[in-house]
């Protein structure tokens, strides 16, 4: 199967409607030749209206972080975003519930097959670390993220980038200040090489 067929099928997915208090609208990016996946959670429920990932106060911020513009941010041949759940999970007692477990199920090793050039994955927050870093299973998030350079160059383990982490990024300076120029010199490096 190619990449065009297998994106039409998962934005066409109904597999878990009656969960979703907000209906079914899988939101993705991704092209073959993408070099860099960001996956994250699920999308909320602004993500959710607009069908474009990452159209937030978060992905404001994440695009801060990893120094990329909106252009080159919402090119799916630089860039693939494949979050654990694809649809709005809708609102929990503190923020939004935890994504869908059906998607990784259902596609995400199938979309990795069909991204080939793939050479660095951000995996951003807890529930993207347990699935893809599962040799860390009982490790804090904060414990992931301060490993970073034992995950580099293939990953960086990222904290949400949601305001509601304003007091994480407070609490924990080195973040800022030795992760994200890292960060963004790789990503930098990398889409330099495919220009």
């Amino acid at each position: 199967m190619d990449l065009p067929i297998l994106l039409q099928q998962i934005r066409g997915c109904r597999e878990c409607e009656a969960e979703l208090p907000a209906g079914p609208r899988p939101v993705i990016q991704a092209a073959a030749g993408a070099k860099i996946l960001i996956i994250g959670q699920a999308p909320g429920r602004r993500v959710h209206q607009s069908g474009i990932p990452w159209d937030d106060a978060s992905g404001t911020r994440l695009r801060d972080w990893t120094g990329l513009d909106r252009e080159t941010f919402y090119d799916p041949h630089s860039i693939a975003i494949m979050p654990m759940g694809f649809c709005y999970p809708g609102r929990g007692s503190s923020g939004d519930r935890p994504p869908r477990k059906e998607c990784a199920r259902l596609w995400h090793e199938r979309l990795l097959e069909q991204l080939p050039a793939i050479e660095l994955t951000l995996l951003i927050g807890s529930y993207a670390q347990s699935h893809y870093l599962p040799q860390q299973r009982g490790r804090t998030l904060t414990q992931n993220v301060a490993a970073w350079r034992d995950f580099t160059p293939a990953v960086f383990p990222l904290p949400h980038p949601s305001p509601r982490n304003n007091g994480w990024l407070k609490h924990h300076p080195w973040f800022v200040r030795d992760l994200l120029p890292a960060l963004q010199q790789q990503i930098a490096d990398l889409l330099a090489s495919s220009a």
